[in-house]
């Protein structure tokens, strides 16, 4: 049976709905990603019209970093494990976008450290914009969908609600990966997460 149009994954499948009473809104793992690649793109214009070696171009790379590691934190966490889990070919299409989040992560490392007024800031800005876009693009496009028509409803809200909850609590900067296994992945956020937004604190603090 087809979905009512108009109605978030989530709510179609709710008792509630089906009773006519109000419609559970919580949203599914799809749309908790889609709006964040949405923030971010949002972050690259502003990075992008905000004048060479300000403190505002500053603090936005700053913020877009933190969002885009958030993102990943949360993907690794959530997403790809249920890729693997429910599409035939999981395995090859989860480790394909856990390379692309280590080249992301790895521009992003180099882009925080660049001077933001100098000749290779506009170089790695450039390049880190083009690698996300070919992620969000690869997501958005070949992936979400099959990842909705394969898996459960059910599952799909589950993983909105851990996705939120994971990028509230996940680390804030770029690391080389250890390792890309969830359960480690969470392992290491509960000790980075912290210590990141200390560090944030005191950097916002700093700047007043």
């Amino acid at each position: 049976m087809r979905r009512p149009t108009g109605v978030p994954r989530c709510a179609a499948r709710s008792p509630a709905h089906r009773r006519g009473a109000a419609v559970d809104t919580r949203r599914g793992i799809v749309e908790e990603l889609t709006d964040d690649h949405r923030r971010i793109q949002s972050l690259f214009d502003r990075i992008r019209s905000a004048p060479a070696g300000s403190a505002e171009r500053s603090a936005l790379v700053e913020e877009a970093s933190r969002k885009l590691v958030r993102h990943a934190t949360a993907e690794r966490s959530h997403l790809y494990p249920a890729v693997r889990r429910h599409l035939p070919d999981g395995a090859a299409r989860a480790e394909h976008a856990l390379r692309g989040h280590q080249e992301i992560e790895e521009l992003l490392r180099s882009l925080r450290e660049a001077d933001t007024g100098g000749e290779d800031f506009g170089r790695l800005l450039l390049a880190v914009v083009t690698r996300v876009t070919r992620h969000v693009v690869e997501e958005e496009q070949l992936l979400f969908p099959r990842l909705q028509a394969l898996c459960p409803a059910e599952v799909l809200c589950d993983l909105g609600a851990k996705v939120r909850g994971a990028e509230a609590s996940a680390p804030t900067r770029p690391r080389p990966a250890a390792s890309d296994a969830a359960p480690l992945v969470r392992i290491t956020s509960q000790v980075w997460g912290p210590l990141d937004r200390l560090r944030d604190l005191a950097a916002r603090r700093g700047r007043r």
